[in-house]
């Protein structure tokens, strides 16, 4: 190829990649609307309250982006989906941004044409039993009927752990988590199998939760996160930086509560940046300065949202394991913001 017609490929090449990185965002802005792609309802992590608001772990962050693009977390549409559908809602461009416990694996980021930007949260999948069962490891459950979610990876998951211990299993398959539960409470199957904090979600909304008991087994890596667009990567910066801002904010104690007192008071250059009072962050992705600002603001830091919707303060009681900060032993880590 001759220099000219190889500046000419390259210029080419250049305004597609500034196509396609200008999309969603610019979209988000015109509607004045984010819509998220959400669960049909898992307490604590994204559900409508009875007044019909949607609250939860996922929920905050879906909040946090619209706070960051459009300055007001209440503009976002929460748009329910199932394991089956919340893929397909994503990539025929239904939802700007799904955030929805969905797991990041190699054929959903290569195949499938998705960019996970995160993980917000760290998990693996478990089993629960009712405990007149009287199962106390899930290597005990050969014959069992298990009531297992279409279109996830636990039901991959599932086949696998069973082949593995040379134990069988009827699958008793379901939409979603609720009719995953109203299936397991009718005694339809003997085992509901999903990620461990959904299991403790569900639990948590029983009539006899200490009647069940989640066995002792995690028997796999369910990174969960935010899911964009190939193709889309200015939109998958901007998802991916408000969601490390919040993990940035609990790392430097910056708190909903204390946030104004902080951005008047510190002189520490990270902080500063963050909160748009040095450099000029948010304009290089297209936001304002006051963007992760606005972003932490929604619903506090990490730390915050984790503790007000599915911490060991609510009834779900998740330990923060995993998810700690990286300061604290756990993977929470996000890169340098400078």
């Amino acid at each position: 190829m001759n220099k000219s017609a190889l500046l000419g490929a390259l210029a080419a090449s250049t305004l597609i990649a500034g196509f396609a990185s200008a999309g969603t965002l610019d979209d988000v802005k015109a509607r004045g609307e984010l819509i998220c792609g959400s669960n049909t309802g898992l307490t604590g992590f994204g559900m409508p309250d009875a007044n019909g608001t949607w609250v939860g772990f996922d929920v905050a962050l879906c909040r946090a982006v619209a706070a960051a693009v459009l300055g007001d977390p209440t503009k976002v549409k929460f748009v329910p989906t199932t394991g089956e559908t919340r893929f397909t809602a994503l990539a025929s461009g239904e939802v700007d941004v799904l955030v929805r416990n969905s797991t990041w694996t190699y054929s959903r980021d290569v195949d499938l044409k998705l960019d996970f930007v995160a993980v917000n949260y760290y998990d693996g999948q478990g089993f629960m039993v009712k405990k007149d069962l009287g199962v106390s490891s899930a290597k005990e459950l050969d014959g069992a009927t298990v009531c297992i979610q279409t279109g996830t990876t636990t039901e991959l998951n599932l086949a696998d752990f069973f082949k593995f211990n040379n134990i069988s299993y009827t699958p008793v398959t379901v939409q979603d988590d609720s009719e995953a539960q109203r299936q397991y409470l009718a005694g339809a199957c003997d085992t509901y199998t999903t990620d461990a904090s959904g299991l403790a979600a569900a639990r948590a909304t029983m009539a006899d939760p200490e009647n069940h008991i989640i066995l002792p087994e995690i028997i796999s890596k369910e990174p969960l996160g935010p899911v964009v667009r190939h193709g889309d990567s200015q939109w998958g910066d901007v998802v991916r930086w408000t969601f490390y801002s919040l993990l940035i904010a609990e790392e430097k104690g910056i708190t909903k509560a204390n946030i104004e007192e902080v951005a008047a008071s510190s002189t520490d250059p990270e902080v500063r940046r963050l909160l748009g009072l040095e450099g000029d962050m948010g304009k290089m992705l297209g936001l304002d300065n006051g963007a992760f600002k606005a972003a932490i603001m929604a619903g506090g830091n990490y730390g915050e949202i984790f503790e007000a919707n599915i911490g060991s303060a609510t009834p779900i009681g998740l330990a923060r394991g995993l998810n700690a900060l990286w300061t604290q032993g756990g993977l929470q880590y996000a890169p340098p913001f400078r």
